[in-house]
């Protein structure tokens, strides 16, 4: 939509406007034309290129027309749900609401954290950081409106099977709702393992690579692996979640409302929720240690330090369901709540010290190396105070979400992962800066450009 147009001669009839005198003698063209200057009156019967592209629907037409149906599309899910939601009755209600969420917000939640991922790119875009010499991507790597034309498929798609759950479960076809998810899961997950070249190969390749380098750490540490195992730690309750629903799917509970029997089964008691929790916090820890063992730099130790206060958090909060009721508020309770402060701290120190480099509350305001993306989004004053107040009270409050005893309330818990994705975005464009200025100062720029021009040369075809 925005690539640059093909090059057109200044002497083209294309440039000039209908029923213009043209400005130039071109002597072959008068030879065919009777030897004087062209009238463009004379060519209006004639079927130029001028006359066919003004039948194409202009671009922002076309964009008008698609933001209309977008939002009657999504007028008309909010009312058939909405409807749906009311032929339930009143006692079954929540629990209908409830197991709703558990099947789908994974889904919208993963969409919404690609839409963030898009905007990142469109900023960085803007700027002088190479986004992708930092995550050492090649030419085909997905650009900020790719990653949106993803995102608007996701966001139609998940609402529009979440209102077909709701509205054939409300109307008595039980079997048809509860094939909406289950069908819905597989699909994404064909989609993102299709082996043919299509839907992005060499980009969803790329992910299962590095998901694979981070569960299985066995080879040197990159910057896409630890940069993707940190948004995996903000996206734990997704995982949590899909672990309960693809347990219900298993077991075949789906649109039963049979909560509370279900709940035995696959739901807070048992022992794989706090270890999908603490699952990416361990990876990112095993990632730490590897680091170290390669660069022998005692701040991979203190990074793992870091992730393994997660763990006291996780497991603390699991033990409600194993204890009597006066040990958890005696005791595991005010243990809980300390660890969950520690993590706090410890993780907002890290984030401004070491992965945006701020040297607590010295650097704020002056960057050593300031690129367009440091004027556009980060030359002011408010937005480093408003940076640092906001992560420092939502590490706090997903900290405390971390807990597994909280998580019937499933409205809150919404919520705060969704804010939590709003921290880690803001997180992204500091994070990746500093790694680019890190770049930048140990290779010249005159090397980083020679680099780019060679692959430009390599990629880009010879012009005919």
């Amino acid at each position: 939509m925005f690539e640059n147009p093909a090059t057109i001669s200044s002497n083209s009839p294309h440039l000039r406007k209908s029923g213009s005198k043209s400005v130039f003698t071109d002597p072959g063209l008068n030879g065919h034309l009777g030897g004087g200057v062209s009238d463009m009156g004379d060519l209006k019967g004639s079927s130029s290129p001028l006359h066919i592209t003004t039948m194409v629907p202009s671009p922002i037409f076309l964009w008008r027309f698609k933001v209309i149906l977008f939002l009657f599309w999504a007028l008309c899910c909010c009312k058939i749900g909405w409807d749906s939601v009311m032929r339930m009755s009143i006692d079954l209600r929540d629990l209908f609401l409830y197991e709703a969420f558990l099947y789908y917000n994974p889904l919208l939640l993963v969409t919404m954290m690609v839409w963030l991922w898009g905007v990142n790119l469109w900023v960085f875009s803007q700027g002088s950081v190479n986004y992708a010499k930092v995550f050492d991507l090649d030419h085909n790597h997905l650009t900020h409106r790719e990653m949106w034309k993803c995102s608007m498929w996701m966001t139609i798609i998940v609402p529009t099977s979440m209102t077909a759950y709701l509205y054939l479960y409300s109307h008595g076809e039980v079997s048809l709702a509860a094939s909406q998810p289950v069908l819905l899961y597989i699909a994404f997950a064909l989609v993102l393992i299709f082996p043919f070249d299509i839907f992005y190969l060499s980009s969803r390749y790329f992910l299962l690579r590095t998901l694979w380098r981070i569960a299985f750490p066995l080879q040197p540490i990159t910057f896409p692996d630890f940069f993707l195992a940190d948004i995996l730690t903000s996206m734990v309750k997704v995982f949590s979640d899909l672990e309960r629903s693809v347990c219900r799917m298993v077991h075949k509970q789906v649109a039963t409302i049979a909560w509370f029997e279900a709940d035995a089964v696959c739901g807070s008691h048992q022992i794989a929720i706090p270890l999908v929790l603490v699952f990416p916090y361990i990876c990112r820890l095993l990632q730490c240690l590897r680091q170290y063992k390669d660069t022998k730099e005692k701040s991979s130790l203190l990074n793992a330090l870091k992730y393994s206060t997660a763990v006291p958090v996780i497991f603390l909060s699991a033990l409600k369901y194993h204890v009597m009721p006066e040990s958890w508020t005696s005791f595991y309770r005010p243990l809980w709540l300390f660890s969950s402060v520690i993590n706090s701290l410890y993780s907002f120190y890290w984030d401004v010290t070491r992965d945006w480099d701020l040297s607590g509350f010295t650097k704020i305001f002056k960057f050593s190396r300031p690129s367009a993306i440091s004027n556009l989004l980060y030359g002011r004053q408010w937005v480093y105070f408003w940076v640092i107040g906001s992560n420092l009270v939502l590490r706090c409050a997903w900290t405390y979400k971390l807990s597994a005893h909280l998580r019937h309330n499933y409205i809150t818990v919404f919520t705060m992962t969704a804010m939590e994705m709003l921290r880690r975005f803001q997180w992204v464009f500091f994070r990746v800066e500093n790694e680019w200025n890190k770049i930048t100062k140990s290779h010249p720029m005159g090397e980083i450009s020679l680099e780019e021009d060679k692959l430009l040369g390599s990629t880009t075809p010879h012009d005919v």
